[in-house]
């Protein structure tokens, strides 16, 4: 089963999450558009969804799904997303598609968050993938230094050649080198530092559940 294939699958198990009559949060990423493609099944059973990006939004709307704005909801009942890594506690590394501090705000928002992945992104310790952190530009080197110090390596996101730019404006550093045993102390720590938007460390805000696409099919995962 190609990877694609997996993707669509979890894509679909998702929709036993989604709760008829109520705002769905929607992550991003190749994963996550396997799910909005799902989700136009059951599109007329949901008043609309909180989006953690503007290519969500994009997809969201062209199969006719209304997109509300986080302030003008209360409270989710499941956020559903992607991550491109998870351990075997439900934290995860994400922000490989840029959008890691909105969905950091959804899944904040919601009551519940379910992970859609392929069996690839389960690992023991978070860090094999380059850590995503989303700062103020003028704060990028001297972040950069502190990631050094903890025996990380530093590269600036780029797009076209250029620093990429987040729907928030602002830039990402990618970190690797690390292996991050303790992820809610890290992640406390790194959003502290000043100039530091979000860190791509979701522990905090872990997943409640994972549907892990497998060669013989969905694993459920619960934490």
């Amino acid at each position: 089963m190609t990877q694609d294939e997996l993707k669509t699958l979890v894509g679909q198990a998702a929709l036993q999450y989604v709760v008829a009559g109520e705002i769905v949060g929607v992550g991003t990423g190749s994963t996550v558009n396997k799910f909005i493609e799902a989700l136009a099944t059951m599109k007329d059973r949901i008043p609309g969804a909180v989006s953690s990006s503007v290519a969500s939004t994009e997809r969201l709307r062209a199969i006719g799904i209304p997109v509300f704005d986080a302030n003008e909801v209360g409270e989710l009942s499941v956020y559903i997303d992607g991550a491109d890594e998870i351990d075997g506690r439900g934290h995860m590394v994400k922000g490989g598609g840029a959008a890691l501090t909105r969905e950091k705000i959804v899944a904040a928002q919601s009551r519940r968050f379910v992970c859609i992945a392929d069996e690839s992104k389960l690992v023991q310790a978070l860090g094999a993938f380059p850590l995503p952190v989303e700062v103020i530009p003028m704060a990028a080197q001297r972040i950069a230094r502190q990631f050094a110090a903890l025996g990380g390596k530093v590269a600036l996101r780029l797009k076209d050649g250029q620093p990429l730019v987040t729907d928030n404006g602002q830039h990402i550093l990618d970190v690797t080198g690390l292996s991050i045993s303790e992820p809610l102390s890290f992640e406390s720590e790194v959003n502290q530092w000043p100039g530091v938007v979000t860190v791509g460390v979701f522990a905090h805000q872990k997943a409640a559940v994972c549907l892990l696409g497998t060669a013989s099919g969905v694993k459920t995962l619960t934490y």
